[in-house]
């Protein structure tokens, strides 16, 4: 039964499903029967599966692409069969083939290899369930966190374990370039979609038609990722919404009854690209896809990466989230076939769902007691004494719990040991050293320079920062809270309420947050931070109690390099850029600006080298209109309005005067 409301005010006493492992039946049982077995999946009300040629030639035929054609051949110039020629190799290229046989190699295989690298994945079999009758009643699209490669095959060979319909998965063009593997998730049900489209009018007919051919008539669930690519710092990334787009479409123009959104929250208690990850940040770039790679990378079959949590949340119907918010009578107005931009309304419902459907991924996400440490560590970069950790980590665990955090934590075992436990799992990051905890920093193989050394160390800080970055959802809004009563430098609400909603604003690009939501949001914190005692809320006042300073520092400093990166990017603007600065020339120029600041010792925060955080401050930059992008030629150069820039950088630093010229602008 799908559900009606798609995200409320996080419950502290909501329950939540429990996990079974679903390796443990395959640590004592045969690899090879559990890939040959009898697999035979209920489909959408009992349609048979449909052939991948069948497929092709229901899109190749469809009203809405032969429209298009048309239309692309009376502007190129071009026949119509030339232009039918080219759908069919550009659908040719993007197609699924799923293979049964391929399917059991990859289930086979997967087994192998999950059990020597995890020591338990486990799945909620209620929310199983819940997916299995969804299934049979109405189209279903899976919506994954997305947070390594490892997401898709996992989603798969999770439903082949339950005997639920295998999805088919909307995958990058890059995997087409590994030899043999790039053919074999083909044959697994991954379709390829390049990544961006520009104005290619054709290629959007055929992938739209493609996806909407496969809902219309339910012969598989759709999956993709909201985010669009993995998230290399672990947050929830902005979503993207031309896929949800065309998912809808079938259901606001009738096609379908209802079309059920399922978002899944797939938790590593250690990342696989971890290392990987943090380089990628810092400039290195990223490594192609490639089947030679692949095998390179074999030898994580020697680590242990601890457990994955996935979790089926509860299915939402777009049919009841629309009511009253999308008049679908006016799609009646014009013939089906005909592709139409979306309306305002619809665009806004599209976005709005988009948001809250990435809130319930954030709220099903299962935390390990590392997360909670390296939010201490981060804190404290000199290190801590391993009995203030174990004893900070502990205050930690009850602050979490009670937002509401889904948090793993080891029944009835001692706080010390599960410490220790963590810290022998992540011993990559960090270790003990005569009862001292610190963050680990390659060692060299030879003399570095200053630069080098740095760099080593910004990559074990923002490797960290990745499992901190997780636990963030949690205490947001609160964080946000107490910084914004540190900024306002008063203890009146409204003024508290202006810092907060400026900086909502401002890290909207850095966080997931609900649109039209901020004075939920503000509520939401005010009522958390009473709750667990760090502030009072007198008539119109909000203020710190004597026992809140440890929470409410805490979440100073949780925000603390979130701040300092934006101010960064603010004095670079300022007093660095030239006149001409390009788009190209940005990420590189402010982390040069960043490690002269480091090396100089005026700036102590690593994270500020992170081009994830130095592209958010430039987009919030942008949307306040502190920075414009100017095209010059061939290029886009960024008109900077040092005013309005140097107002915001006074406000994040907490100088209030400067703010308020800001806040009558938002």
């Amino acid at each position: 039964m799908a559900s009606k409301t798609i995200y409320l005010q996080r419950d502290p006493m909501l329950k939540r499903d429990g996990f079974e492992d679903i390796l443990e039946e395959r640590r004592n049982s045969s690899d090879l029967k559990y890939a040959l077995r009898c697999y035979a999946p209920v489909l959408y009300k009992g349609v048979t599966p449909c052939k991948a040629n069948m497929l092709k030639n229901i899109v190749l035929q469809s009203d809405q692409l032969h429209y298009v054609i048309n239309q692309v051949s009376q502007e190129s110039g071009e026949a119509p069969d030339i232009i039918q020629e080219e759908a069919s190799v550009i659908l040719e290229e993007m197609a699924h083939r799923l293979q049964i046989s391929t399917v059991r190699f990859f289930a086979f295989a997967l087994s192998k290899a999950f059990k020597t690298l995890f020591q338990h994945v486990c799945v909620n079999e209620e929310g199983i369930q819940r997916l299995q009758q969804t299934i049979q009643e109405h189209p279903v699209v899976l919506l994954p966190s997305h947070r390594s490669y490892m997401d898709f095959l996992l989603m798969s060979y999770i439903l082949y374990t339950y005997d639920l319909a295998l999805p088919v998965i909307a995958a990058g063009m890059d995997f087409m370039g590994m030899k043999f593997v790039g053919e074999m998730l083909r044959m697994s049900g991954a379709f390829f979609i390049r990544r961006s489209f520009g104005g290619d009018k054709l290629y959007w007919a055929v992938f739209s038609e493609y996806v909407k051919t496969m809902l219309r008539n339910g012969f598989a669930p759709i999956e993709f990722f909201l985010e669009g690519t993995r998230s290399r710092t672990c947050k929830s990334l902005t979503p993207k919404l031309g896929l949800l787009n065309i998912i809808m479409e079938p259901f606001f123009k009738g096609e379908v009854f209802d079309v059920n959104l399922v978002p899944v929250s797939i938790s590593y208690e250690r990342i696989l690209e971890e290392s990987l990850y943090a380089r990628e940040l810092l400039g290195v770039p990223k490594p192609k896809e490639s089947t030679s790679g692949l095998l390179k990378a074999r030898r994580i079959l020697s680590e242990d990466y601890g457990s994955i949590h996935v979790y089926f949340g509860q299915p939402v119907s777009v049919r009841s989230l629309a009511q009253g918010k999308v008049n679908r009578s006016k799609y009646n107005l014009f013939p089906r076939h005909i592709p139409r931009k979306p309306m305002e309304e619809t665009q806004s419902f599209v976005n709005d769902t988009a948001y809250r459907i990435v809130r319930l991924q954030e709220d099903n996400m299962v935390l390990k007691p590392w997360v909670l440490m390296a939010s201490l560590l981060l804190q404290n970069l000199e290190g801590l004494e391993l009995s203030v950790l174990t004893e900070q980590t502990l205050w930690l665990r009850g602050l979490a719990l009670s937002y509401a955090a889904f948090l793993d934590w080891p029944d009835h075992a001692p706080t010390a040991k599960v410490v220790s436990s963590s810290l022998a799992l992540h011993r990559g990051l960090a270790c003990v050293s005569g009862g001292r905890i610190s963050l680990v920093v390659g060692e060299p193989m030879g003399p570095v320079t200053p630069e080098e050394a740095l760099f080593n160390r910004a990559v074990s800080v923002l490797s960290c920062a990745s499992y901190r970055n997780q636990v963030l959802h949690v205490f947001l809004r609160p964080a946000m809270l107490a910084v914004a009563m540190h900024t306002a430098a008063s203890s009146k609400k409204d003024e508290v309420y202006n810092c907060f909603s400026f900086l909502r604003n401002m890290f909207s690009n850095e966080f997931i947050f609900c649109p039209g939501d901020t004075v939920q949001d503000f509520e939401e914190a005010c009522y958390l931070l009473v709750k667990t005692g760090a502030v009072q809320m007198l008539q119109h006042k909000i203020e710190m109690t004597e026992r809140g300073q440890p929470t409410l520092s805490f979440f100073n400093g949780l925000l603390e390099p979130f701040l300092q990166g934006y101010q960064v990017v603010c004095r670079y603007l300022c007093e660095e850029a030239s006149e001409g600065l390009t788009e190209k020339q940005y990420i590189p120029a402010v982390r040069s600006f960043a490690v002269k600041l480091i090396l100089a010792g005026n700036l102590r925060c690593y994270e500020v080298l992170s081009s994830d955080m130095q592209k958010n401050a430039l987009a919030a930059l942008l949307r306040m209109d502190a920075v414009r992008k100017v095209k010059v030629a061939d290029q886009v150069t960024l008109k900077v309005n040092k005013m309005a820039v140097n107002s915001i950088d006074d406000t994040l630093g907490g100088k209030l005067p400067t703010q308020k010229a800001v806040l009558a602008r938002l």
